[in-house]
């Protein structure tokens, strides 16, 4: 397993990261995780050599505004000589957070809810405009601050899901030790994307890759004919190396992150950990990624290039971001293209909000006829 420094901290962390966001289940419900199956994965990777776990206040809920079982199972699991031997990163949930002394709060039973000891990776979870906005007014990075010198935490940072001046705009404001973004090979210009990858080695601060197989769609949702570009260059490589392979091959990248529900799942990616680092990313290799990348955006189903000049829309609609998300479930037959629609938007946001005024006709330089596509966006998303 190789090892990279987390950005200024000097910290050496597995290149796998351990996600606890989909955890085996009891039968199929997300709120009971599989004990059993579950520490027995834990437990494999750690002594194969990932020392990253990752999990949030909702992981394993059925809502985001409840305290999941991810939280609660990591900490048991770690007991009896694991928890030495790892890193545990969670998160504030910030969409939960309504006065200065909620982070306080939600701190506090997350340190009561994993009863291991302080936090070694505390992140804002999943910043967007309106909860980093709403987080500076309650003085989040005041509350980080005397987070870290009481010693509950070590090092803080924040997952990001917006676009790219933002996430900018909050690097700047403070000394963050660590960022995770969304990021592969499809996705390489989406939110931060490289850009921000780049801005955070700049300055020092360790860059977590969250959603290496944007939800297992990489592996799972590939048409054939991209299946078929992979195999003319490497027919032994699966889809999972083909994504794993471009994001090791990046030294800015510290881990990356692997959401794993099955012990085989765990064995191919502690494999893959071990075998690809350090071989070469050839000119073939990068081919292709670019044939796999067209073959996919042909599969869009709206022209739409987010350059904006719909927006504003009078009524609040992200008429780029529903456009979006509609071509990620026509692209890669993305099953969590719905659950972002729904995540990511609020109801103001989403396509059904349309009043069909045609007001961003004539602004659409693709000539999109947008109230039409809309319409379609509620059908798939909000039958």
């Amino acid at each position: 397993m190789e090892y990279r420094t987390f950005g200024h901290t000097g910290v050496e962390v597995s290149i796998l990261g351990f996600g606890c966001m989909r955890l085996p289940v009891v039968e199929g419900d997300v709120t009971r995780i599989d004990e059993e199956k579950a520490t027995e994965m834990v437990h494999h990777a750690i002594r194969m050599g990932v020392n990253y776990f990752d999990t949030a206040f909702p992981y394993h809920s059925a809502s985001p505004a409840e305290g999941g079982a991810s939280e609660p199972f990591l900490g048991r699991a770690l007991k009896n000589g694991y928890r030495e031997k790892v890193y545990v990163a969670t998160k504030l949930p910030a969409w939960l957070v309504a006065s200065p002394a909620d982070m306080d709060r939600f701190l506090d039973l997350q340190l009561e809810r994993l009863d291991s000891g302080p936090i070694d990776f505390y992140l804002l979870h999943s910043l967007n405009r309106a909860s980093w906005g709403k987080l500076e007014q309650h003085g989040v990075v005041d509350f980080l601050e005397r987070a870290r010198k009481s010693g509950k935490i070590r090092f803080a940072g924040f997952s990001f899901h917006d676009e790219a001046d933002l996430f900018t705009e909050i690097m700047e404001r403070y000394a963050w030790d660590f960022c995770q973004i969304m990021y592969n090979y499809f996705d390489e210009h989406f939110q931060a994307g490289r850009a921000g990858l780049h801005l955070a080695s700049e300055r020092g601060v360790a860059a977590v890759v969250m959603e290496p197989l944007r939800g297992g769609a990489l592996a799972d949702g590939l048409p054939q004919e991209a299946i078929r570009e992979f195999r003319q260059v490497s027919p032994q490589r699966s889809a999972v190396e083909w994504a794993f392979r471009w994001l090791w091959r990046q030294p800015e990248i510290s881990t990356v992150l692997s959401g794993m529900t099955t012990m085989d799942q765990l064995v191919e990616n502690l494999k893959l950990a071990d075998t690809v680092p350090g071989q070469n990313w050839t000119e073939a290799d990068r081919l292709a990624i670019d044939r796999v990348n067209k073959i996919l955006k042909d599969r869009q189903r709206v022209a739409c290039t987010s350059c904006g000049y719909c927006m504003p829309c009078p009524q609040g609609v992200d008429i780029p971001r529903n456009f979006m998300l509609c071509n990620d479930h026509y692209m890669l037959n993305d099953r969590g293209a719905s659950i972002r629609y729904f995540r990511l938007l609020q109801a103001s946001q989403r396509a059904s909000a349309c009043i069909q005024c045609g007001e961003c006709l004539d602004k659409c330089p693709q000539q999109i006829l947008i109230p039409d596509e809309l319409e379609h966006v509620v059908e798939l998303f909000e039958p």
